[in-house]
């Protein structure tokens, strides 16, 4: 991604306008999903690999143009929320023709809101130890968050009722872990003083 971002770094694109176009396909495929039909789960599956690779395109521009800020890397997050929160919840939608009937919709607010507490709480990490407070170390250049490009990949080939499944049980209980991990910032940060 960074040999691609490169030639912009002499440019007037921020790495913040790179964010604003990841939000735009990462909601883009959010609706397209909800539709529940495959036409649209293709194109809803090639416009979340560029909300994909946008995401990772903001921070590398960020970096080789010096750019780097605080709100960048925040909005940065808060995207990251937004579209793979809304992402699962337009898969939920999609899936209630399914085998899984209505089930569906509930089991993608599920992952959804899972995934939107996981990225609450590495926020709150952040801002009580520092940026990457909260990153989990990947091996051999493959880091956990990652995992997120199998969504597309379980979606093209129809298998969208194991994947809201998987994705409903293992975010709430990665939530679960991350609130365990930094209950104590938690406690912290809203403890009502007296």
């Amino acid at each position: 991604v960074e040999i691609a971002v490169r030639p912009l770094a002499r440019t007037p694109i921020t790495p913040n306008h790179l964010t604003t176009a990841r939000l735009g396909t990462g909601l883009a495929a959010a609706a397209m999903y909800s539709i529940g039909q495959d036409f649209w789960t293709y194109f809803a599956s090639g416009a979340f690999v560029l909300s994909i690779i946008l995401d990772r395109a903001d921070g590398a521009l960020a970096r080789l143009s010096s750019k780097t800020s605080l709100w960048g890397h925040k909005y940065d997050l808060l995207s990251d929320a937004i579209c793979n929160s809304l992402m699962f919840v337009g898969i939920g939608i999609g899936l209630r023709e399914s085998d899984l009937g209505l089930w569906a919709v509930p089991l993608g607010i599920l992952a959804g809101l899972s995934v939107a507490a996981i990225l609450f709480l590495v926020i709150l990490a952040e801002g009580h130890n520092g940026i990457r407070a909260a990153e989990l170390k990947g091996t051999k250049g493959i880091d956990p968050d990652d995992a997120i490009l199998l969504v597309p990949v379980a979606m093209v080939i129809g298998w969208g009722y194991y994947l809201i499944v998987a994705a409903a049980i293992g975010a709430l209980f990665f939530s679960l872990f991350f609130y365990w991990k930094f209950r104590n910032i938690l406690f912290t940060t809203f403890r009502f003083k007296k």
